[in-house]
């Protein structure tokens, strides 16, 4: 395991926690009642194979906090999922959601599997019986999770599905992200993506930078980062660098992202592979040397601790949009802070995608269902507004947008726990 991923991203959070907790002068009960999670469960899932032999995965849910609605988040399949790293994502969930002001608190699951391993029906055999085993945990009402890494509609579908024939009644509010034939909702796929390039747009005019012409680097070209990459391409600025499990390439030009699109689509999983064969890029020797480009617009779009102490000194961007969860390290966060980088922090920039999520929600209760532009609209405005919030915190208490989003946030969450009391 890389020392990157050795990093513990739990500590990490809470370290984010208690720079804005202090700030905010909480006392140690408002700290007890809002820092760790409510709620840890970990099961084993046993599965059976296609050869007919029966395999054991290891599965986590963690609920953060219900004291604003209930606990929203995704489910991750990877080989690498750890406890910490789902406590850490489910932490960062509660003032996610408190940042954008949407009535949910903060969860999130993982199961410890490469899906690329699984047959189709092995991967329905392992989403149904993850949904399975924790019906109790989840609900309209109580927990509703939504895709992550490696999960996508499908995987939604079969889990819904589940948990629909467990409780013997049509429940499309249980789990969001799911296909539009069964309730999803328009523009959910794009939303991380649209709603990062909505907080780019202000973070833009706040810095006077104009986005046209503007150079942008992105790690990822997963969901997030390949509709990042679409939405600022057509928005006029210069894709220069991109990156996936493939590598990264480079073209100081700009590079040609509807044909990158289109390499992706052609390989049998979406990856750049070959890239560098149909365009005028360029492969960077070491991927990580992306994030050291002499750009105007850096976007993680990957997995956590990519910027850390020792690459935080060559960064060059003057914006960072932090569309990956936890992509820097208190320690480089330092870093960057002293040399002036404006950075739009994970819980605000890529908030879009629970956003649409608590839309598609509604949209279950109610029964009635809204166009994409409507959606849009509404996502436009959430994030528009949460930006502008978190810039008035920053400045009001001096502070980074960061910590300033945390400030935001933690206020949300500890007025609804004094507001709701203890049950006793």
């Amino acid at each position: 395991m890389s020392f990157l991923k050795q990093r513990n991203p739990f500590e990490n959070a809470l370290k984010q926690f208690d720079k804005a907790a202090k700030i905010l002068k909480l006392s140690e009960s408002q700290i007890a009642m809002i820092k760790e999670p409510r709620r840890v469960i970990e099961v084993n899932l046993p599965v059976r194979m296609d050869d007919g032999s029966i395999r054991i995965f290891k599965g986590f849910r963690v609920q953060h906090s219900i004291a604003r609605g209930p606990a929203k988040g995704g489910i991750r399949f990877h080989p690498e999922v750890t406890v910490d790293e789902v406590k850490a994502l489910a932490f960062w969930m509660t003032y996610k959601c408190a940042v954008v002001n949407i009535p949910f608190g903060g969860g999130k699951g993982g199961v410890v599997v490469d899906p690329a391993e699984l047959s189709p029906n092995e991967l329905e055999n392992l989403s149904r019986r993850y949904i399975a085993e924790m019906a109790e945990v989840f609900g309209p009402n109580k927990d509703v999770p939504a895709p992550d890494i490696n999960t996508n509609p499908q995987i939604m579908a079969w889990m819904m599905d589940t948990y629909s024939m467990h409780k013997k009644e049509y429940l499309p509010g249980v789990i969001t992200g799911k296909p539009l034939e069964i309730g999803g909702s328009e523009g959910r796929s794009e939303s991380t993506a649209l709603g990062m390039v909505y907080c780019v747009h202000e973070a833009a005019q706040h810095l006077n930078m104009q986005i046209k012409g503007a150079t942008v680097a992105i790690q990822g070209f997963g969901n997030a980062g390949s509709n990042a990459a679409k939405f600022l391409y057509e928005d006029g600025a210069r894709i220069v660098a991109i990156s996936d499990i493939s590598g990264a390439y480079y073209n100081p030009a700009g590079i040609d992202i509807p044909k990158a699109l289109e390499v992706c689509a052609r390989n049998r999983r979406w990856v750049l592979e070959g890239l560098e064969k149909h365009t005028n890029v360029q492969k960077i020797e070491d991927p990580m040397k992306l994030l050291e480009l002499d750009v105007d617009i850096l976007i993680p779009a990957a997995l956590e601790n990519q910027i850390t102490e020792e690459n935080a000194p060559n960064v060059k961007a003057r914006l960072i949009a932090e569309c990956a969860n936890g992509p820097i390290t208190v320690e480089a966060d330092e870093i960057l802070d002293k040399k002036g980088v404006f950075i739009i922090p994970d819980i605000l920039c890529n908030a879009g995608g629970v956003t649409v999520s608590y839309l598609e929600w509604v949209q279950n209760r109610m029964g009635y269902y809204w166009s994409k532009e409507q959606v849009d609209e509404d996502l436009k405005r959430i994030m528009v507004r949460a930006f502008n919030e978190v810039l008035e915190t920053s400045r009001q208490y001096n502070v980074s947008m960061r910590i300033g989003a945390f400030i935001l946030a933690i206020q949300r969450v500890t007025r609804a726990s004094e507001l709701r009391g203890l049950y006793a």
